[in-house]
């Protein structure tokens, strides 16, 4: 039995993977805002604390982060079959490499959660460096998905 995947899906299914990931992109980035919110209220006086624990941003910081992780790790795997898909083969280059790389830093990250819980510095250190690197990179990540998208455009 052979599937055969109609060239229409075929065609509009390379363009979840960007969309996805422009839209984790700035999830990613209120997932900072909500990161430095958390560390804001750890660091604060005692009357500023009661203010800022009403803002729930450890919970939202979680739940964010939970939310962009599954996502992170679906998208690459999505947009890794869309290619496979489209030509038959992935394109090993900085793009791929450095989406793999990315979700192996979110994950680690995730990770790192537990010991952070129970007061670890060194691992609060580095997920907020894994993470601020992985985001770095997400914004290079995202230039280069455009000049990919581009010459799938051009082909259509």
């Amino acid at each position: 039995m052979n599937f055969e995947i109609p060239q229409a899906v075929k065609t509009w299914s390379q363009f979840g993977h960007p969309i996805l990931m422009w839209v984790l992109f700035a999830t990613a980035i209120y997932a900072l805002y909500l990161g430095i919110k958390v560390k804001r209220t750890r660091q604060a006086d005692k009357e500023k604390k009661k203010e800022l624990i009403k803002g729930n941003f450890i919970n939202r910081h979680h739940q964010v982060g939970s939310i962009f992780m599954a996502l992170v790790v679906c998208g690459t795997i999505g947009g890794m079959a869309i290619t496979y898909i489209n030509n038959g083969k992935l394109f090993v280059g900085p793009h791929l490499l450095a989406g793999l790389g990315m979700m192996a830093m979110v994950t680690v990250s995730a990770s790192l959660v537990p010991y952070m819980q129970k007061g670890n510095t060194f691992a609060r250190f580095t997920h907020v460096g894994m993470n601020m690197t992985m985001l770095l990179i997400f914004g290079w990540q995202a230039f280069t998905g455009i000049e990919i998208l581009q010459r799938i455009i051009s082909k259509l």
